[in-house]
């Protein structure tokens, strides 16, 4: 069953804060649910579904379904880390082609920065083997951007120019954690955190979150407001596969992304904006090469010299500042990257940053440990 057009995002809102102290989880999906439903004209009792990943309070979110006062036919606990969200605006859309629903809320909320979170771990087999040695998650991308630039002669200053990029877009965001643009000499010159990464070349860590209401085509065309269709999705799985053939420089994307594709009836060609999954500046490259952006290898030439910065390059990638600058509520901070896409096609992002006739946007996010396994999400989005 496809699901082109048979879905549209007609709500989406970002919650402002970067920092809170002292506020609950639960009050921060709350006013992130209140922030999208206003956007899309809509309350909490036209919702019938609810979808939400480890973040939300409650085993499989009815935690949140009670403090809501939700009433729903149809609900999705699905968590693949930094994905969920992307998939969970997929499940979403088979959900209401399905006819289990009609009005889907997706919330996200969290408060690393508030309670000093630590680097997410996999939980899987090989943890308590590596544990004790310090791995760690910024570890795992360090290996994937050494093993690329063995293979290709990707280099530091290659890479550094994705967070200059995001750094151009964040100046125009005033609720972006990091503002002040940066130079690839400021990235390469910062403290090695696993080398060859640098610390600006990982992502921040924020309180925040953020919410999605994916509708029917009949709920979207009775709200004033513009239609965002849900064109294309896919999702994959990368494993270790026992260690036997892995490859550190391909992600998940490589096939979730043509599937993706087929079904929108697109091309990489096509796109006007992506929004990719920026936990480290290394994700970002693979994920240009896997999604058919340019070819495996040609990736640090791709980012070179601003051409991901909209205005200036081809590509406009992450125009909010993404997890590089703007913010990270949670190691699942995909549902943010949505968030701008849409901003994209609607023609409501900051005019500093808006792009041009922006009618086809990507969005990808990356879950799990890219050097093990991991899961990739990929929405194509069209205004219509």
């Amino acid at each position: 069953m496809t699901i082109r057009n048979k879905a549209y995002i007609a709500g989406a809102w970002e919650h402002p804060t970067r920092h809170a102290p002292d506020t609950t989880i639960p009050q921060l999906h709350a006013e992130c649910a209140a922030g999208a439903l206003a956007d899309a004209g809509l309350s909490l009792s036209d919702v019938d579904g609810y979808f939400c990943a480890g973040d939300a309070p409650g085993s499989g979110g009815m935690s949140m379904i009670d403090y809501l006062g939700l009433k729903v036919r149809h609900t999705d606990s699905t968590e693949t880390g930094g994905s969920s969200y992307i998939l969970h605006v997929s499940h979403a859309a088979q959900a209401i082609a399905a006819g289990k629903c009609s009005v889907a809320l997706i919330t996200l909320a969290g408060r690393p920065r508030s309670e000093n979170f630590n680097a997410f771990r996999g939980g899987g087999p090989e943890e308590p083997f590596e544990r004790w040695t310090g791995a760690a998650t910024h570890n795992g991308y360090g290996m994937c951007a050494m093993r690329h630039m063995h293979e290709y002669g990707t280099t530091s200053e290659q890479l550094a120019w994705i967070k200059v990029a995001a750094s151009h877009h964040a100046q125009h965001n005033p609720n972006a954690l990091l503002q002040d643009v940066v130079t690839v000499e400021d990235v390469v010159n910062s403290p090695v955190i696993s080398d060859p990464l640098h610390r600006l070349d990982c992502c921040v860590v924020t309180d925040g979150g953020g919410a999605l209401l994916v509708v029917s085509p009949e709920v979207a065309r009775s709200l004033k407001r513009p239609l965002v269709a849900v064109r294309g999705a896919a999702e994959a799985v990368k494993t270790l596969s026992g260690g036997v053939g892995l490859d550190l420089t391909v992600s998940a994307a490589a096939r979730s992304g043509p599937q993706a594709f087929a079904e929108a009836g697109a091309a990489p060609s096509d796109i006007k904006y992506v929004s990719l999954y920026d936990s480290f500046t290394i994700t970002v490259l693979m994920q240009l090469e896997d999604l058919g952006f340019c070819a495996k290898g040609e990736g640090g030439r791709f980012v070179a010299d601003g051409n991901l910065i909209s205005g200036v390059g081809k590509l406009p990638f992450n125009t909010d500042g993404g997890g590089l600058c703007n913010n990270h509520p949670t190691h699942r901070g995909g549902i943010t990257k949505v968030i701008e896409a849409v901003r994209q096609l609607r023609g409501e992002a900051h005019p500093a940053v808006q792009v041009a006739n922006c009618d086809l946007a990507l969005v990808n996010g990356i879950g799990g440990m890219l050097a093990t396994r991991h899961t990739a999400g990929t929405l194509i989005l069209e205004r219509q």
